[in-house]
C-alpha cells in the first residue's frame, strides 16, 4: 500500500510515518522505481503498536528496543520486563502525584483558613515560610496572630 492509505488505515500523518521510518522504527518500507514508498500490511501493525506505545508512556528510543525487526522474531524476555519496568515507573509516577496534590491541598486549606487579622500578603509570608522550612503546612498562630518562625 501507498503512504496516503497507510496514512488513513492508522490516522497518523504521512509526515510522522515518514519520520518514524528516517529515525528506524518503521522498517516494513520499500521504494520503487520511481522512489514512491510501498507499505506491506504488517506496516500498519507496527505503526499501531508505535502510537499505542506512546500512549502508554513509552519513548521512541523505548521503542525502538522493544520492536522487533519483523513480528515473527518477538524478545519475549525483554518486552516482558520492558513492560514491569513501565508499571512499575507510572505507579511511581502515581504515589508523586499524589504526594504533590496532597501537598497542595495542604497549602489551599491554609491560605484558606487566613487568619481574620492579617492581610492576604502577610499570610501568604506565613505559608510560604512554611513550606520553605520544610515543615509542611500547619497553623503557626498565637494568641490567634500569625508568627514567623524563629
Amino acid at each position: 500500500m501507498k503512504i496516503g492509505e497507510l496514512s488513513k488505515r492508522t490516522g497518523l500523518a504521512t509526515s510522522k510515518i515518514r519520520f518514524y521510518e528516517d529515525i528506524g522504527l518503521l522498517r516494513l518500507v520499500n521504494r520503487s522505481a520511481n522512489g514512491y514508498r510501498t507499505y506491506p500490511p504488517e506496516a500498519e501493525v507496527i505503526l499501531n503498536l508505535i502510537s499505542n506505545g506512546q500512549k502508554a508512556g513509552f519513548s521512541l528510543d523505548e521503542l525502538r528496543k522493544l520492536l522487533p525487526a519483523d513480528l515473527e522474531h518477538w524478545q519475549h524476555d525483554n518486552l516482558l520486563d520492558a513492560l514491569h519496568q513501565k508499571l512499575a515507573d507510572i505507579e511511581d509516577l502515581e504515589k508523586k502525584l499524589a504526594e504533590n496534590k496532597q501537598q497542595l491541598k495542604n497549602i489551599l486549606a491554609e491560605i484558606e483558613a487566613k487568619p481574620d487579622d492579617i492581610d492576604c500578603a502577610d499570610n501568604a509570608k506565613r505559608v510560604i515560610s512554611q513550606i520553605g522550612l520544610g515543615k509542611g503546612v500547619s497553623s503557626d498562630t498565637k494568641d490567634g496572630k500569625w508568627t514567623p518562625p524563629s
